[in-house]
């Protein structure tokens, strides 16, 4: 193990079949590069001129309703849309090969409140919005174009948050996206060769180690995977085989909450500025098929490496090489331990 944490190596992702390079010694060289601004002027309980509180007229022209728990809304700027609402004989493939994608995108609006954060919310305001997550998914993927649902949030003007307003996004699509792909492809595989789920016996074995735990009860674990390529990435699943949100049961909704609340808070404390991240669900794709092979859960990916002035980039060797990370992930989760 002490050898494995200084010496340069790569770690294989079970779940897409790809390498990361782990080059701890990296994180003593000298920083000249950029460091961000970490003054933070709190946000207001409401914000007149925020096109997603309650009651204020949204970018598109509409009117938000006075609500006062989550809010799932059309996004008024989609990046795709329905079957017969575009021109699909007009995309481009003269130079190479083309298709036309539909699908639905929606806003989700966490909370009200202007000035509250996942981590922020109370147990039962995150089951809430984990209840809301599960039932958009059912009806997404009901949709006879939809194939698959991404459930995200981008969190923090550093990760191309567009509104500080604490809200996710939905997009159903009608192709499996490169990722979800990778990731079925993996599990199917493991399931063909071994006749079990991938996440399973690998959450079985990291609750086994408690190396890289963040946070565990009888039904939901998060932690710093073995294999996480960004510094502080983590990722949250349940300890029982569920292939989406719509098959978590009450408890397991509940414990996926208190997960949520305590990952963010932890990202929070870290380095005492508001964590950015982009966070994101990876469940059953909807094209009619079993896929008993999926195991759901959600990705933490934040970007801040050193400090709150450094972050990482995926840049040079990363774009066009492999992924590399310079803090390891046993050092991460104990970092994220102590937070």
């Amino acid at each position: 193990m002490e050898r494995r944490s200084t010496a340069p190596h790569r770690r294989l992702n079970p779940l897409t079949g790809e390498w990361v390079l782990v080059s701890p010694r990296r994180t003593d060289r000298p920083w000249l590069g950029e460091r961000s601004e970490t003054h933070v002027t709190p946000p207001p309980s409401y914000d007149p001129a925020c096109y997603l509180c309650p009651g204020n007229e949204r970018a598109g022209g509409m009117r938000n309703p006075q609500y006062v728990g989550t809010y799932v809304f059309p996004n008024d700027f989609p990046a795709l849309l329905p079957p017969g609402e575009d021109a699909a004989a007009s995309v481009p493939a003269a130079d190479g090969e083309a298709r036309a994608e539909y699908g639905e995108c929606r806003v989700v609006c966490f909370s009200p409140r202007h000035d509250l954060h996942l981590g922020a919310l109370d147990e039962e305001q995150v089951r809430d919005v984990v209840d809301c997550w599960a039932d958009q998914y059912t009806r997404l993927g009901a949709l006879p174009y939809v194939d698959a649902v991404t459930i995200f949030e981008n969190r923090g003007s550093a990760m191309g948050a567009s509104n500080p307003h604490p809200h996710g996004q939905i997009w159903a699509q009608s192709s499996l996206p490169n990722e979800l792909l990778k990731e079925t492809v993996m599990q199917q595989r493991r399931r063909d060769e071994r006749g079990d789920c991938l996440l399973c016996a690998y959450v079985a074995a990291e609750i086994e180690s408690g190396e890289r735990i963040l946070f565990a009860d009888e039904r939901c674990v998060a932690l710093v995977p073995f294999w996480a390529v960004w510094p502080f990435e983590t990722l949250v699943t349940c300890r029982t085989h569920r292939g989406s949100l719509a098959e978590f049961d009450s408890a397991d909704r509940r414990a996926t909450a208190r997960a949520i609340r305590d990952i963010v808070r932890r990202y929070d404390r870290l380095f005492g500025v508001p964590f950015p991240y982009s966070m994101g669900f990876h469940q059953r794709p909807t094209d009619g098929e079993p896929h008993d092979e999926w195991h759901a859960h959600a990705h933490y990916y934040p970007p801040l490496l050193r400090s709150a002035t450094v972050r990482k980039y995926m840049v040079g060797f990363e774009m066009l090489a492999e992924p590399q990370r310079d803090l390891t992930p046993e050092r991460a989760a104990e970092l994220l331990r102590d937070a």
